[in-house]
């Protein structure tokens, strides 16, 4: 009897501590996560490689407000722009 209730609190003992690692690690990752710079998303989105993000190669938040963000209305957001530009807020916590 006293052999199972050992097994049983290093198993309870074990289970608790991987649960701990996996949400401390997920917490984690959530606190590192940083908007992408300017120069990020042209290396991504720049589909013509002129240094600048046209709508047509935007998507997500960027697409969406485009209007807003492009306050010289040529087309494209310049790195300018994107500096100046309205930044999004967070999503609630689920």
């Amino acid at each position: 009897m006293k052999s199972s209730t050992f097994k049983t609190i290093v198993l309870v003992f074990g289970l608790t501590v991987c649960m701990s690692n996996s949400s401390f690690a997920q917490s984690q990752d959530r606190q590192q996560k940083t908007p992408p710079t300017f120069s990020e998303l042209v290396k991504e989105m720049d589909a013509n490689e002129d240094g600048k993000l046209s709508e047509d190669e935007l998507k997500g938040p960027l697409k969406d407000n485009f209007d807003k963000i492009d306050t010289d209305e040529d087309g494209f957001i310049t790195e300018e722009e994107f500096d100046k530009a309205p930044k999004p807020k967070g999503r609630g916590k689920s």
